[in-house]
């Protein structure tokens, strides 16, 4: 798995990051997939991994640190897709991954899946849907862990096969149990602008069916500000490269449009050479809404905590910049304001409990 340097961070600052009530907001299931898991389920379900496939999942864990690029992660990525098979597939694979981040600070978390991986092997939306929504409901009553279900389109299919898979969900977002529509993928060459149709779509199905979009990871800040003017996305996943164009920081600002970034991703697919160069304190100083998230940490070497951790390993973030991070975080969730209200007084009393930090 992927390695990144130990500058020591105090006991305090751990304790403190951990406790912060988290919500997450990039996370792709299938991309939480770990190695053992992803052999067990290949010999349970009887797939025949490729022939230059990794033999064991330690080499296959190891070659993960070889990634040159987004499209390199992709070809495992979607390899690893075709071992889930049936409905406890992703019942497994979505508690595993509730449970683990249930003891890193974890409250609310919108989870990204993406059915044309799915139903490209006839497997149904349902299928997938229902395993996914099982485990999130037995973690709710576990560990109090509220969550929302966001099918992403994927952008390098074709715009007919993203329609169609609208109309394999339209009961699912009719009936408000899908709770958003985002886009992933490769970004170039596909930008947000050839889903114009798509999204309008989509919310013509459920008016209150919330938008996203990634942008502005492969792509430059003109996928930023297409994904919102073309797209109407609320948010923008990843959206780093905002940074190139001082008028899309301006709006994301004034608007409170927030982006969801990925720091260990970003380095890991060479978006950035060390968490250290993204740009992180500029948001701050521009007040640009933004959240802290895995994205596919199976992959990428960190869950959540993981990513705060390196973020302070790197940046040195002080008591008020973490309240801003994980107030937006919170009010950047589409949870109900109920939830809000109580996730921010959470917040509260771990920023009052922690007066020298």
């Amino acid at each position: 798995m992927c390695e990144f340097p130990n500058h020591d961070l105090s006991e305090n600052e751990i304790s403190f990051l951990t406790e912060i009530p988290k919500c997450e907001h990039h996370l792709h299931i299938e991309g939480t997939l770990e190695p053992k898991l992803l052999f067990e389920l290949a010999e349970k379900n009887n797939i025949n991994l490729p022939l230059n496939f990794p033999a064991t999942h330690e080499e296959l864990a190891a070659s993960y640190n070889n990634f040159s690029n987004l499209q390199d992660f992709l070809d495992v990525y979607y390899i690893g897709c075709n071992v889930l098979i049936n409905e406890d597939d992703f019942y497994q694979l979505t508690l595993e991954y509730l449970t683990k981040v249930s003891k890193q600070g974890l409250k609310h978390t919108e989870i990204f899946f993406d059915p044309q991986s799915h139903t490209s092997r006839n497997l149904s939306i349902d299928l997938v849907f229902n395993g996914i929504k099982k485990a999130c409901d037995e973690i709710f009553v576990e560990f109090g862990i509220t969550t929302k279900i966001i099918m992403c389109l994927l952008r390098h299919c074709s715009i007919d096969d993203c329609s169609a898979t609208l109309d394999l969900a339209e009961h699912l977002i009719k009936d408000g149990k899908i709770h958003g529509l985002g886009l992933d993928s490769s970004e170039k060459p596909f930008p947000p602008e050839l889903f114009e149709q798509v999204y309008l779509k989509a919310k013509q199905l459920n008016p209150e069916l919330r938008l996203t979009a990634h942008a502005g990871e492969e792509g430059d800040s003109s996928y930023i500000t297409n994904a919102l003017n073309k797209l109407n996305v609320e948010r923008i996943d990843h959206g780093v490269r905002s940074i190139e164009d001082p008028k899309v920081i301006e709006r994301l600002a004034n608007e409170k449009i927030m982006l969801s970034v990925c720091p260990l991703s970003n380095v890991v697919l060479r978006v950035v050479q060390d968490v250290s160069q993204l740009p992180i304190k500029k948001f701050l100083d521009a007040n640009v809404p933004f959240s802290i998230n895995s994205d596919d940490p199976a992959y990428f070497g960190g869950y959540i905590l993981d990513n705060y951790l390196e973020v302070q390993r790197r940046f040195k973030l002080t008591k008020k910049d973490w309240a801003f991070i994980a107030t937006n975080a919170i009010l950047g969730s589409w949870c109900d304001e109920d939830r809000k209200t109580e996730l921010l007084l959470n917040l509260e009393n771990v920023m009052n409990k922690y007066h020298d930090f």
